[in-house]
């Protein structure tokens, strides 16, 4: 984690990461004012409240109070070396705790991440730079042996050269990439979580059977989600970008609707149309781009090429954010690398949703079969050795596409994990699916999988698909275990062979979609200095229901952001107009602002907790509309979950509110008593907000220039990194067009121009 500090009034630090601010200071006797702890004061602090976070966490897990459980730490100091001291953390328990699990407490106690920092020792490295951003990648702490030359299936490359080449290109662009976190739960089964050091919102998740293959798998996914604007998806890019030469792409294309708002004739083709359009009722203004929210541009579309004879196909930038999220997405050492990634995924999630939904039960992989890959089986025991059950399954669907299955059950909570995984080769597939299957996650994160069910609707609904699309946390049916399979086993092999395995095997993965009917469109980025591509499959690697075009779309942020950025200029009329809008718009009251307009708000702050409920209910307070606000703070205070400090202001307006609304109270006759409740702060704010002196308490003032919007503006600046290297790789090449994809039949490349 990268912590920049500022040097503050006198001894004054100021020390910031992620989206926290923290202040140290030093006591008046070592000169300092005392007006917060001192660093050391800090590092003592950090131990005991770590202890504390792994006593909470296993008690939870097992439904123990900690009503009655004290936890402290004293340091005591040895007098002839005050730079050796000794920890002692202790812990109160009650009396009624069984023997088992005041044995578990303690033990969790051990596990704290500081003390385990502490014991092993951190090396500390001082050194003077010249830019503190220049060393992008000076924070993997990963170095691979330049000399060795592992590899692995499934690449062209070695994965010391993937990891030199992945972070020059990163660091070339200017991010700095840190390390978060490790985890090595079982043996040959690694996973790590990677982010940018300036804008933590940027991260992906890696995995793998050693440390190394996982940091180029998540290395990969970053490169493919910069390549494919992923990161940015929802985001409003800022007025600078959206009036920009170009805003997504040096080779995108905009359209106006045309007649009565009807679909531009450039856009998508006759395949497409119908699966889109299907009751003709999509319009023009539902392809508006959430990014730019520059309706006078008309709609921005990025140029695919059509596999099936190599046209080039315009599609909407809005309709991939909203329906495919991050499936389809690849990056590589080479074209080829990228496209058998991209289509083992769509195999991987389309077979996945098919056999879930459709209930089906799997196939057991034969002991001898699974006997072939030691170094999968090592790590399915010792998840059997920690109380795990696994199934190990055929998804092939009796040997048609490259899918396999690891099912983890949760004897303890009930709860079960069916992990997918994809590749030509079964082996890969197969490691895929456990690697899956523990990627970013403790074993006290597998008490909160949810349990298998009969109920059909339940698997069915749309939107487990979207969990299981997520991390896998969705609902899988009780039929999927059932010992009578569906299918036949089949011990599958879809790889090719020698140098050219994965030219070999694109081909293949095209020629099961083209036997399928299915179009496949394809588009490639490489203007970031890396290989990636995407790959659309209408009709087959959609994520979202397609009707989300009009009744779900991302760019309904277009009919509220600006009002809602300059919430504190617009006058009563402007207000009426914007509650009307939200009134009328069906929008669930609990769905936060964040979603709603697109912005990265602190999260911290009452802004970046802000609902649709709540914005109402001030727009009320600022037009005096006292009954209509009254109601929604009881709403509020009875199904809102927010911090302490806004619920006792509700608390506190709720109960003016009641005097103002009565006649026959007068708050005069109250608010002494009010103030000693809820103290002077609160309270002067709760009558400023109903006398009109106070506006829209706890929102600072923004607007469409998202001044003091931090967490926003790092990651637009994340964003700017990206448009700045394909503006200058579109002017030395002299065009502002991409390629386009290669095709199964001939490996075709195909310009996508202006």
């Amino acid at each position: 984690m990268e912590i920049k500090v500022n040097f503050l009034d006198k001894l004054r630090l100021e020390a910031k990461f992620d989206d926290f601010t923290v202040v140290a200071d030093q006591p008046i006797r070592y000169k300092g004012d005392g007006s917060a702890p001192g660093p050391f004061d800090y590092f003592l602090a950090s131990s005991a409240l770590c202890a504390a976070y792994f006593v909470k966490l296993y008690c939870e897990t097992r439904n123990i109070p900690t009503d009655n459980i004290r936890l402290s730490q004293n340091n005591i100091v040895d007098p002839e070396n005050r730079y050796k001291q000794i920890f002692k953390i202790q812990v109160e328990l009650p009396e009624d705790l069984s023997a088992a699990d005041r044995q578990g407490i303690l033990r969790s106690v051990e596990r704290c991440t500081v003390k385990r920092v502490v014991q092993t020792g951190p090396e500390f490295v001082i050194e003077e730079v010249d830019n503190l951003d220049a060393d992008a990648q000076a924070l993997l702490a990963l170095n691979p042996d330049s000399e060795a030359s592992t590899y692995i299936t499934g690449k062209d490359l070695p994965l010391e050269q993937t990891i030199a080449n992945m972070s020059g290109v990163l660091a070339d662009l200017g991010i700095k990439i840190e390390i978060a976190s490790w985890r090595n739960l079982v043996p040959n089964v690694w996973s790590l979580h990677i982010r940018d050091a300036h804008s933590p919102m940027c991260f992906t998740n890696g995995k793998g059977a050693s440390k190394e293959s996982a940091l180029a798998s998540a290395l990969g996914e970053y490169i493919e989600r910069l390549n494919c604007n992923h990161f940015y998806n929802d985001q409003f890019w800022g007025e600078d970008i959206a009036d920009a030469a170009f805003v997504h792409y040096p080779n995108e294309r905009w359209f106006k609707p045309g007649p009565d708002d009807a679909l531009p004739a450039e856009i998508l083709d006759e395949y497409c149309l119908p699966i889109y359009n299907p009751e003709g009722e999509l319009r023009g203004s539902h392809l508006y781009d959430t990014n730019s929210g520059n309706v006078q541009r008309g709609i921005c579309a990025l140029p695919y090429v059509r596999q099936s004879d190599g046209a080039v196909v315009y599609f909407p930038t809005n309709l991939i954010d909203n329906l495919f999220l991050s499936n389809g997405m690849s990056a590589g050492n080479t074209l080829a690398e990228a496209q058998v990634q991209c289509l083992s995924e769509i195999f991987e999630r389309a077979v996945k949703r098919e056999i879930i939904e459709g209930e089906m039960a799997l196939p057991d992989v034969p002991p001898e079969v699974l006997a072939k890959y030691p170094g999968i089986v090592a790590g399915i025991e010792e998840l059997e050795r920690q109380g795990f059950p696994v199934l190990v399954k055929d998804a092939s669907l009796g040997g048609a596409y490259p899918v396999m299955c690891v099912t983890l059950m949760n004897p303890r909570t009930g709860g079960v994990f069916a992990s997918f995984g994809a590749h030509p080769s079964l082996e890969v597939a197969l490691e895929r699916s456990l690697t899956e299957l523990l990627q970013g996650r403790s074993f006290e994160g597998l008490n909160d999988l949810p349990a298998p069910t009969f109920e059909s609707n339940a698997v069915t609904e749309p939107n487990n698909f979207v969990e299981h699309f997520i991390d896998s946390s969705g609902v899988v049916s009780w039929r999927f275990f059932s010992a009578k399979a569906d299918f036949d086993f089949v011990e599958w092999d879809f790889s090719g062979h020698g140098e050219d395995s994965n030219i070999e095997e694109a081909a293949t993965l095209f020629g099961i979609l083209e036997d399928l009917g299915k179009e496949v469109y394809v588009a490639v980025h490489d203007q970031l200095g890396a290989t990636a591509c995407r790959i659309l499959v209408p009709g087959y690697s959609e994520i979202y229901p397609v009707d989300d075009l009009i009744w779900d779309n991302t760019n309904k942020a277009l009919s509220f952001r600006a009002d809602i950025l300059n919430l504190h200029r617009l006058d009563d009329a402007g207000l009426e107009a914007l509650l009307e809008r939200l009134e009328h718009s069906e929008l669930d009251d609990y769905t936060d602002i964040i979603t709603l307009i697109g912005i990265e708000f602190d999260e911290n702050t009452v802004w970046g907790q802000l609902t649709i409920l709540e914005l109402k209910l001030l727009i009320h307070l600022a037009l005096q509309q006292f009954e209509a606000a009254k109601e929604r703070v009881e709403a509020f205070l009875q199904y809102n979950e927010n911090t302490l400090e806004r619920v006792l202001f509700y608390q506190a307006l709720n109960a003016v509110l009641e005097v103002v609304l009565d006649d026959e109270l007068e708050l005069d006759d109250y608010e002494a008593n009010f103030r000693r409740m809820f103290g002077n702060p609160r309270m002067d704010a709760a009558i400023g907000s109903v006398n009109g002196s106070v506006r829209f308490f706890g929102l600072t003032p923004t607007s469409m220039k998202l001044e003091g919007l931090d967490r926003h503006q790092r990651l637009i600046d994340s964003y700017r990194k990206l448009h700045t290297a394909r503006a200058k790789g579109a002017d030395s090449s002299g065009r502002g067009a991409g390629r386009g994809g290669g095709g199964h039949k001939a490996e075709r490349v195909t310009s996508a121009r202006n």
